[in-house]
């Protein structure tokens, strides 16, 4: 079976965590021990977050005084060969020697018309409190917004339209190869009018990009795994109750958050309408789990309505 991962954010860095190199790595190792069982009995394509990395990179180009900071594109680029250099590693600690693993750098296509340039909404890099991340706004032309209860750089994420790199990917999951690609949503690239591809200044959410994997692949599975043990009804309210499985249509009655939990299930609907594929949402620990239907959320088109976890399903 092939089944495509998109590791959030906290598998690779947990919220208010120092961006450090052991705090990631430690990090990933956990992600590693998680999917090791899924890497041993399917095919199996991971994708990953990307923001407080690339926002970092953003960060660290800037200072460097009389040099002109590198573009989104690249330094999307520079993430996906760092952060797909530890998960290689630390998933090939825990599986036999033998399997082989693979990371591409992965260019997307994006449309330059795309409404998304105009409202930059993807936060990147390190939380700051509001008066530290205006104070940077002023000193670098930032857009600057709210995340969570912190603030946060926003810049640009329009929708991903075409993985240039899939033939190679596909040819390396027939052989077995465990793959690395799209991280970070892929590099933004575009094709000029005469055929010239460039990057793009902009950051792609990697659900979005992990849903058009998955429906390019052919996936059977596409898991979206964070910190949330399953997609919630209601959340933050007294009667917020944990979805077990759902169609997409059903999901489509409820509102959920745009800077978190809305996204998946926006690109969990996507791929389950395209493909008539099961998408999972839920805890990175629960991964194997979430296959089975025996944690997290389950949303397919071979569902009726919503089915509910029972009340001692505690978020």
């Amino acid at each position: 079976m092939r089944i495509v991962v998109a590791l959030g954010g906290n598998a690779l860095l947990k919220r208010g965590e120092a961006l450090t190199e052991h705090n990631q790595r430690e990090n990933v190792r956990v992600a590693a021990r998680a999917l090791a069982p899924l890497a041993r009995d399917n095919a199996l394509v991971i994708t990953h977050g990307n923001g407080p990395q690339v926002g970092l990179l953003a960060l660290e180009a800037a200072a460097v005084a009389g040099v002109q900071p590198f573009t989104l594109d690249v330094l999307n680029a520079e993430s996906e060969g760092m952060i797909g250099y530890m998960i290689e590693q630390e998933l090939g600690n825990v599986l036999p020697e033998e399997v082989p693993f693979a990371t591409i750098l992965t260019q997307v296509e994006v449309d330059p018309a795309d409404p998304a340039f105009q409202t930059p909404t993807k936060p990147i890099g390190p939380v700051y409190s509001r008066e530290e991340a205006e104070a940077l706004a002023r000193q670098h032309g930032w857009t600057v917004g709210p995340d969570g209860d912190k603030w946060r750089r926003l810049v640009a994420s329009p929708r991903p339209l075409r993985i240039f790199e899939l033939r190679v990917v596909d040819w390396l999951v027939e052989r077995g190869v465990v793959v690395i690609c799209t991280g970070g949503g892929g590099i933004p690239t575009r094709l000029t009018p005469d055929g010239v591809l460039m990057g793009v200044e902009a950051v792609i959410d990697k659900d979005h990009a992990g849903s058009l994997l998955a429906r390019s692949l052919g996936a059977e599975v596409f898991l979206m795994l964070t910190d949330a043990t399953a997609v919630w009804a209601g959340w933050g309210t007294e009667r917020a109750r944990a979805i077990r499985r759902a169609s997409p249509d059903a999901l489509g009655e409820f509102q959920f958050a745009s800077g978190s939990m809305g996204p998946k299930v926006e690109a969990a609907c996507e791929y389950a309408r395209a493909t008539g594929g099961r998408a999972g949402i839920g805890a990175l620990e629960d991964a194997e789990a979430i296959v089975s239907g025996r944690a997290g959320t389950l949303i397919s088109t071979e569902f009726e309505g919503i089915e509910y976890w029972p009340t001692l399903f505690d978020p």
